[in-house]
């Protein structure tokens, strides 16, 4: 069977299947079972491929047949330029987060040895890009799921990155740091409603119900950080969310309630209010 051949041979299991982009997922599989690139199936496409690595990609298709995300059959996932670990049991890294990378971004743009927390930090996606663009800041990665944290931690010596992995409950580990040092607290927590999560497709059951439910109305987390954390900032300092479709107003309240002020909203590319900073000012 010729290169091309049996990439033809995956895109249409998977069209089969119903897999929504089976084009995409196809080359994806081809390149990890292969270690052939789109480009490489093209140029590559009337060689044979070496057939003791077929049962291989069949399984991997087999297994995305099924449902089951490429990004944990591959065991990794990209986001913002770096190469992440991921495996079941951890939330994989969505494009969405990128917004609310950005926007933190943007507040410490200024700013010098800043001292910042990554709550419910999962694969570790939003500190390590933050110490990465920060080499003098401090940072702190939360996370509570053991699964996770072992993630969070591989992937800390994956980017070479000094980030600070702190394996707790984020409602009983907040004195990591004393009140009035932080600059910035960042998180994106679970803020799907838990009746919901049944509904979602099913690629994402295949993901931790525990990064994912944000409780009966999906705000069981913000209100938990803002109550317990808040502390920690400085005044002038910021704290930023990853945040679910309508549920701006809700946190806008919820923080000016606790003492923040300029509450700002940032959009997605499909003009989804998806992050909100605001600056602590009691």
């Amino acid at each position: 069977m010729t290169v091309k051949e049996a990439y033809n041979y995956t895109k249409k299991l998977l069209e089969k299947a119903g897999v929504e982009n089976p084009a995409f997922d196809a080359i994806y599989l081809f390149e990890h079972v292969f270690s052939l690139s789109r480009t490489d199936i093209t140029v590559f496409g009337d060689k044979e491929i070496d057939e003791s690595k077929m049962d291989a990609l069949i399984e991997c298709v087999n297994r995305r047949a099924n449902g089951e995300p490429v990004q944990y059959i591959t065991g990794e996932w990209y986001f913002m330029g770096n190469t992440y670990k991921v495996s079941e049991g951890v939330l994989i890294p969505r494009d969405d987060t990128e917004v609310l990378v950005c926007a933190c971004l943007d507040i410490l743009k200024n700013k010098r040895n800043c001292k910042i927390v990554d709550l419910c930090s999962g694969s570790g996606i939003i500190a390590i890009t933050l110490k990465q663009n920060f080499k003098d800041s401090t940072v702190y990665a939360v996370e509570k799921s053991p699964v996770a944290f072992k993630c969070l931690c591989d992937n800390i010596n994956l980017n070479a990155v000094d980030v600070i992995g702190v394996h707790a409950d984020l409602y009983y580990c907040d004195n990591i740091t004393p009140d009035n040092s932080l600059d910035l607290i960042v998180s994106n927590p679970p803020y799907i409603i838990s009746d919901e999560i049944k509904t979602l497709q099913r690629e994402v059951q295949f993901e931790p119900t525990l990064a994912l439910d944000g409780g009966k109305d999906g705000f069981d987390f913000y209100r938990g950080i803002i109550s317990v954390w808040s502390k920690k900032l400085k005044t002038g300092g910021h704290i930023a969310f990853e945040i679910g479709e309508n549920q701006f107003e809700y946190i806008k309240s919820l923080l000016i309630d606790a003492g923040f002020e300029d509450v700002k909203g940032y959009l997605d590319l499909s003009n989804t209010v998806r992050a909100v900073t605001a600056i602590y000012n009691p």
